[in-house]
């Protein structure tokens, strides 16, 4: 590990891994929340090689590090064995709107599984695929193994849930483990063979036969194999019970008696209230779902697949992946991950379409590996390093794939089991007709997505002499991409300019981040001094780095300490990989509420790799505005 050392050696000076309560990152810093801040070595940190300085802020001991902070914060958390949480962002969730906080939930419960259950799926829809089209029938040796390996995943799902879900909450994974395990415990399922010994909610939607009891309580007996929601709900209410027993228990029992006590109540707690009105809820979404989409299946299809990447985009499809999990689950097949399935067939015509019609030679040769790649369902170098800085074909892959959406739904097209993404995901749409109607619409859908997004992106693209400039490839511009030109940064705002040694943060102040001037701003936006690829996007969008199309690595970072914000009174327009050009709106921040939060809007602009250049030349006007002259980067001779 390349900074193991430097990682060792911060964690010892900061008072140890028993004197730290978290640790997140920024933009240039480590931000550590210690239990006692007298213990850490605050001058021996800032004389150590790869420390820039550290500052001790809003209850939080910094330590700066600089660019490569992401690679030191990999570090200190695998050396120190801290959870790591990739900003500052994740630290503390209360203030997060309601609807952030179950997208952050639900994705963290999901996003470690997928990759395995989008691989048992494949093998599961294979092994349908197979027996369709009579390779080997469902008795034989081989159809019954594979069926054991692609589907022994989904019968036990509540088990991985139950781990996901458990250190999605704070708790012990071994304890949702059990938890799950128990709801799928096989002993169970024999228990509704025979007439109940009575009927509970009779004649209502809710009714249910009562087999056995738990001290004299009915237990409303329920098949949890591959269901979601109810190992969801028992995990979080673990996780609070776990969290009290912990306060309660002595620490030399803790050890087994917290587990025990979990699994204790919270397991028949499970099989008496929250399995059954889970089932329940699970039961209510899967018919809505159904019944919403049954409305107008052209019309949802439609929509579903044209919004699909603009989702993934914001990270909102987290929102439907359980649901469309759950109907599986309930229904038996879902549309929701049917009509987005086809997506990425629509970018790889787009991108086919670009490569073809464009007379760039770089722009060619980035085609063809995000073609392929789309092909297999991984559309993002297509996304980001074309379609989208291109704008129009990233506008026609909407079109696309809002059009093979409403062939599938028009063809009543659903998926039975979670597959592979892309082609990967053909044998999914296998139901249990075999190869009918439905099936043959998803394969028409993905061959239209092909064909009509190359011809859309060919006759009406807009690909021409522009693209050159849309993604910054190839001729004199791109031969300057290492830092080997002079050129100007213009103010990102409007305001009054200061030099660093004015910022009230010595990391800023002493130039030890690289130089530059800081903008005490008059407006909240934020415009690029330059043109360039976005380098550094944080979701709370207090800060931004640009690597300018002449190499010059630029921070903007919008007041001070302001990352514990999380996010309020900023508005980021930009991420990560994206392209922007001079003038463009970067973000927007309210000043007043900022500052009547506490903090400071002064912004200080600088060139982190300013070593890499001769001089850099300063402006000496005061007030300025956005787009005016800040201040010019001079390269190096190369004669």
């Amino acid at each position: 590990m390349k900074y193991e050392q430097l990682a060792n050696d911060i964690i010892k000076h900061v008072g140890g891994t028993e004197n730290v309560n978290n640790v997140v990152h920024c933009v240039t810093r480590l931000r550590f929340q210690l239990k006692e801040e007298d213990r850490a070595d605050t001058e021996t940190l800032k004389n150590m090689d790869g420390v820039v300085t550290v500052t001790q802020s809003g209850g939080q001991y910094q330590v700066v590090i600089g660019n490569h902070v992401p690679d030191v914060y990999q570090a200190v958390v695998e050396v120190g064995g801290f959870q790591k949480q990739d900003t500052q962002e994740q630290d503390d969730q209360s203030d997060k709107k309601v609807f952030d906080k179950l997208i952050d939930i639900i994705s963290g419960i999901f996003a470690p599984i997928l990759g395995v259950l989008a691989a048992s799926g494949m093998i599961k829809g294979f092994n349908a695929f197979f027996n369709a089209i009579g390779l080997y029938t469902e008795e034989s040796g081989t159809y019954q193994i594979l069926q054991a390996v692609g589907d022994g995943l989904f019968h036990f799902f509540p088990i991985f849930l139950g781990m996901t879900a458990m250190k999605k909450f704070n708790g012990n994974q071994l304890v949702g483990m059990a938890i799950g395990a128990a709801l799928t415990y096989p002993a169970l399922t024999g228990l509704t063979e025979g007439d109940p010994q009575y009927t509970l909610f009779s004649g209502t939607l809710f009714e249910s036969p009562i087999h056995i009891t738990f001290l004299g309580i009915p237990v409303i007996l329920m098949t949890y194999s591959s269901s979601v929601i109810p190992i969801i709900l028992s995990t979080f209410v673990a996780s609070r019970f776990e969290g009290w027993l912990k306060k309660v228990i002595p620490d030399v029992v803790k050890t087994f008696l917290v587990p025990f006590f979990t699994l204790l109540i919270i397991a028949p707690l499970t099989f008496l209230v929250i399995g059954p009105i889970a089932t329940w809820l699970g039961t209510i979404i899967g018919s809505g779902t159904i019944w919403v989409f049954e409305l107008s299946p052209v019309l949802a299809g439609f929509l579903l697949g044209g919004l699909w990447q603009v989702f993934v985009m914001f990270g909102l499809h987290w929102g439907l992946v359980p649901i469309g999990l759950n109907n599986i689950s309930v229904n038996g097949s879902d549309p929701i991950l049917a009509y987005i399935s086809a997506t990425s067939l629509a970018t790889t015509g787009v991108v086919l379409g670009v490569m073809v019609k464009t007379k760039q030679k770089q722009l060619k040769s980035l085609s063809i590996p995000a073609a392929i790649s789309s092909v297999f369902g991984v559309s993002e170098p297509a996304i980001y390093g074309i379609t989208l800085p291109l704008k129009k074909p990233f506008i026609i892959t909407l079109i696309t794939s809002a059009i093979g959406g409403a062939v599938m739904g028009l063809m009543g097209t659903r998926v039975y089991m979670l597959g592979g993404l892309g082609i990967f995901g053909i044998p999914s749409k296998i139901g249990p007709d075999g190869l009918d109607m439905g099936f043959w619409g998803g394969m028409i859908a993905m061959g239209l997505n092909v064909i009509v997004g190359f011809l859309l992106t060919y006759f009406f693209g807009g690909i021409g002499q522009k693209d050159r400039e849309a993604l910054g490839a190839g001729g004199e511009q791109k031969q300057h991409a290492s830092g080997g030109d002079n050129h100007d940064i213009v103010s990102p705002m409007p305001g009054r300019a200061l030099p660093l040694s004015e910022v009230p943060d010595e990391a800023f102040s002493t130039g030890q981040l690289g130089k530059g001037l800081a903008v005490d701003p008059s407006d909240g936006v934020v415009f690029a001094p330059a043109s360039g690829e976005i380098s550094v996007s944080f979701p709370s969008g207090h800060a931004v780095g640009i690597t300018t199309d002449q190499g010059a690595e630029l921070l903007i970072h919008v007041g001070l300490d302001t990352v514990q914000l999380n996010g309020d009174y900023f508005e980021s327009h930009v991420k990560q990989g994206d392209r922007v050009e001079k003038g463009q709106k970067l973000i927007d921040f309210d000043i007043d509420n900022i500052r009547q939060s506490g903090y400071s809007v002064v912004t200080p602009v600088i060139v982190t790799n300013s070593g890499e250049f001769d001089e850099l030349h300063l402006t000496k006007e005061q007030e300025i505005h956005a787009g005016d002259y800040l201040m010019k980067v001079e390269a190096p001779d190369r004669a």
